[in-house]
């Protein structure tokens, strides 16, 4: 009689400086887009669950915010939080490096954010499509002996990586192997979600997440940082269009304007952009209101940003 194969289950978190494809990373090893992606830095801001199923394995993936050493304001500060929060939830860390980064200045910074937690990583070094084999191996070598890398899991030592893991997220190369590793250090638990369900996040998070996508798409470096967007009415509409009506806050009224564009060319855009997205998610029509309010200074008001949801 041929042994049940046991079933592995647990949190799995993402972390990483800002921009090395953490959240390209995620939408690839479920399938679905559920974090934004954008090629501006620090556009993950809230922590954003997916769950990936399989016959053996339930994971929890938690996408977070880029590493940050030194906050600026209170809304990094809670992007900050947000990170040490995950990194204790989970069971397993994927540490995520670039093939751009210097290792002996990321590393360090890493191995701080972990030094409170004693948990299980695996490191991944993304984006190896921009570079040859010549300089990949000693990339490699370098970020062995920089996180004293373990091969061996008899031998494992907390802060030190399970294994090291090339892979090229957008060329999809490497990606079996590491869902492989992930399931193998998985520990032996039921699932803890239902087996039918990719998030725990509600609709009307994902769609101000699309908005923000598109502002990070749309615009400058200033403007996109100072912004976020709330989902003021979400109705679900029996023989009708769902409505949604979403307000971008911004800190200054000259950000207003630019938002808005000269007679609201600039804003009718990034409504066009963000409905067509929203209707593909959520695989409905919908009529779509977008409005633009100045909040000063909401990244270092403690209430606003609870408000925001954060």
């Amino acid at each position: 009689m041929k042994r049940k194969e046991e079933f592995h289950c647990g949190y799995v978190v993402i972390i990483g400086k800002p921009n090395v494809g953490k959240s390209t990373l995620l939408n690839l090893l479920l399938g679905e887009k559920l974090s934004a992606v954008t090629p501006k830095p620090q556009t993950t801001r809230h922590r954003i669950l997916g769950i990936l199923n399989g016959e053996n394995y339930q994971i929890i993936f938690l996408d977070t915010p880029g590493l940050i050493s030194e906050p600026k304001y209170k809304l990094q500060e809670l992007m900050k939080k947000t990170l040490n929060l995950a990194i204790k939830d989970a069971d397993l860390v994927i540490v995520v490096l670039s093939v751009d980064d210097e290792p002996d200045e990321v590393i360090p910074q890493i191995k701080s954010e972990l030094l409170n937690h004693k948990k299980d990583t695996l490191l991944v070094i993304n984006k190896i499509d921009l570079i040859g084999k010549d300089r990949l191996l000693p990339l490699i070598d370098s970020v062995q002996k920089l996180y004293d890398f373990k091969r061996c899991p008899t031998a494992l030592q907390y802060h030190t990586a399970l294994e090291i893991i090339p892979i090229s997220a957008i060329k999809k190369e490497g990606i079996d192997r590491l869902l492989d590793c992930i399931i193998k250090y998985l520990p032996i638990n039921p699932a803890y979600f239902p087996t039918d369900i990719l998030t725990n996040q509600p609709e009307r998070f994902f769609v101000a997440e699309i908005i923000r996508e598109k502002i990070f798409m749309e615009y400058g470096e200033e403007v996109p940082y100072s912004t976020t967007v709330a989902i003021e009415e979400f109705k679900e509409r029996e023989g009708r269009k769902d409505y949604i009506r979403a307000i971008i806050y911004v800190e200054k009224d000259s950000q207003k304007a630019i938002l808005i564009g000269s007679e609201g060319s600039k804003l009718k855009k990034i409504g066009q952009l963000a409905r067509q997205k929203i209707e593909a998610f959520l695989g409905r029509p919908v009529f779509f209101e977008l409005w633009v309010k100045t909040k000063k200074k909401w990244k270092d008001n403690l209430n606003m940003l609870k408000a925001f949801g954060y």
